[in-house]
């Protein structure tokens, strides 16, 4: 049984959850290989595509370089904006990626397609042609959702707010009537891309994609799964508590805060809310200590400590278990590995009950679900966490966390799906 996992990237929030279960299918000695569009990380058996177009002559080279010359000389001008770039640079800032079905990529004419039994597919915004794929596809196809895009005309998640009131309470977002339009045109091709394949399985990571999915045209008719993320519980696993803020500089007599993302400008992921509330406690002994890129949005945070980018994950799990309380403020979201690596760390989790974040958290348990999407509620619910702290037990939490998303656990749920598909 030959596996072929393909994804754009290998790094980010889909990459990791993706080379984990390629990590896991390796250890039950399932045979995968995995197709990136870009490469940048030293993981076995994963491999960048290469076109196999013919090298440009040396007069192609020429005529390249002569019109890049003319344009700085101001003598050629440069081509208008495409439609796709034009609306790109139009829509609104801090909004999710909204990307189209369109590449210039053909993953049927890599070897490793072609020796694959099954193609499971991941997070294949920008690398994956859509027309082009399921016309020519002869394989059967697993696709895993990350998010909602192979379902949407572009979005890879429907944005409903964007932006914070000063009371705290969320902004609607009203959808430009160019978005609406294009959206419709790409949903469009992928419907009739996919609807009339029936080799396709769907696995959705969260219940609520997993309703999503089964409630969109595109995928109603196909079969879904629901199998969650896994982890590797040996190296998400939690550190002394001391030891852990000692090697990050943390003060060990504050009340200690973690905020995650990889851009705390991207308004999905809800730092504005978290800021507010923040804000409104004003208690001197709560500290915030933030991991992710685009952080200058926390220098007027006095008492922030910036962690910046980390990818080391087990740096990242001495920074889960010197946390207090991991706050993940997210407006939609999947599955997200955050929640699961905190948990795998013995540390408590406040989230907003939205997407698969109530899969995760038991209120109470493990942590504690915000009632609904306001600044004030998130304010409410950090007071309470922290007046109740004693009631959480990391020991728990973390045995709990390693029997549901323990990278095994996943990785048997797959292999029997792979292996019932091929019957």
């Amino acid at each position: 049984m030959k596996i072929l996992i393909v994804n754009t990237y290998d790094r980010g929030g889909a990459a990791n959850a993706c080379l984990r279960l390629h990590e896991g299918l390796l250890l039950k000695n399932v045979d995968t290989n995995v197709l990136l569009r870009r490469k940048e990380k030293n993981i076995p058996q994963t491999f960048q595509f290469h076109n196999t177009h013919k090298p440009k002559s040396k007069l192609q080279v020429l005529k390249e370089k002569s019109v890049v010359f003319l344009r700085i000389m101001g003598v050629l001008q440069k081509p208008k904006q495409s439609l796709k770039s034009r609306f790109l640079t139009q829509r609104q800032e801090g909004l999710e990626l909204f990307t189209f079905p369109h590449s210039n990529f053909d993953v049927t004419t890599s070897p490793l397609y072609q020796e694959a039994d099954i193609i499971n597919l991941h997070w294949v915004a920008n690398f994956l042609d859509y027309e082009s794929f399921f016309r020519k596809n002869t394989k059967p196809v697993v696709w895993t959702l990350h998010d909602m895009n192979p379902f949407t005309g572009g979005q890879h998640y429907l944005e409903t707010f964007l932006g914070v009131d000063e009371s705290g309470n969320p902004i609607k977002r009203v959808l430009a009537e160019e978005e609406t339009r294009v959206s419709n045109a790409n949903l469009m091709i992928k419907e009739n891309s996919i609807k009339s394949t029936s080799n396709i399985t769907v696995v959705t990571p969260s219940k609520w994609l997993c309703q999503a999915a089964k409630e969109s045209d595109m995928f109603s008719a196909k079969k879904i799964y629901h199998i969650p993320y896994g982890l590797d519980s040996k190296v998400f696993q939690p550190r002394d508590r001391d030891y852990s803020r000692d090697i990050l500089n943390i003060p060990k007599n504050k009340k200690v805060i973690l905020f995650v993302a990889d851009s705390i400008s991207n308004h999905r992921k809800g730092y504005a809310y978290l800021k507010k509330a923040l804000d409104m406690i004003k208690l001197d002994d709560v500290v915030l200590c933030a991991v992710g890129g685009k952080t200058s949005e926390l220098e007027s945070e006095k008492s922030a400590i910036e962690l910046g980018l980390i990818y080391d994950e087990r740096l990242m799990s001495i920074v889960y278990s010197a946390a207090d309380v991991f706050v993940i403020p997210s407006l939609m979201d999947n599955l997200p590995n955050t929640v699961l690596e905190s948990l795998m760390c013995g540390t408590p989790v406040i989230g907003f009950s939205v997407g698969g974040i109530p899969d995760m958290i038991e209120h109470n348990i493990n942590g504690l679900l915000v009632d609904n999407i306001s600044s004030q509620s998130l304010v409410k619910t950090i007071k309470q966490f922290f007046a109740t702290i004693d009631n959480f037990n990391r020991s728990s939490i973390r045995t709990t966390a390693v029997k549901k998303y323990d990278l095994a656990v996943q990785a048997n749920a797959y292999t029997k799906l792979f292996e019932d598909i091929l019957k």
